[in-house]
């Protein structure tokens, strides 16, 4: 099977957003955009996250080069990731999002509500 231009154009696309806007990736890149973060910070500021998904989200945005890791050489090693200037242009669209979103959020949980009402009209009608 062969993939048309309009997909293979796509598919970068698609997988830059998918990393940017994976569930963890906005909160680790806010937090990094703000100064340097530890491994720790991160674990604290990003609830729910596994380490086993911190770690491999990190190694993801550094990856992708979104995210640089600093070691110092101190016992117990220190460890810090810094937003890269991607990372920083990216952050501002990532607030435009957030500010979309806050704006617009009582209109989507109406349109849910709408719809929901509607399935559930649909159901018991048949229809």
């Amino acid at each position: 099977m062969t993939m048309s231009a309009t997909q293979a154009e796509a598919c970068p696309i698609v997988q830059v957003i998918d990393r940017v806007a994976g569930k963890w990736s906005v909160s680790i890149l806010i937090a990094a955009t703000r100064a340097p973060v530890r491994y720790t910070e991160l674990e604290r500021e990003v609830p729910g996250i596994s380490r086993r998904m911190l770690t491999l989200t990190l190694r993801n945005l550094e990856r992708d080069g979104l995210l640089t890791r600093k070691v110092y050489p101190t016992v117990p090693p220190k460890v810090e990731y810094s937003a890269t200037d991607g990372a920083r242009e990216l952050y501002a669209h990532l607030v435009g999002l957030t500010e979309w979103a806050q704006r617009h959020q009582p209109d989507i949980i109406a349109a849910r509500a709408a719809y929901d009402q509607a399935q559930l009209a649909d159901a018991e009608t048949g229809a």
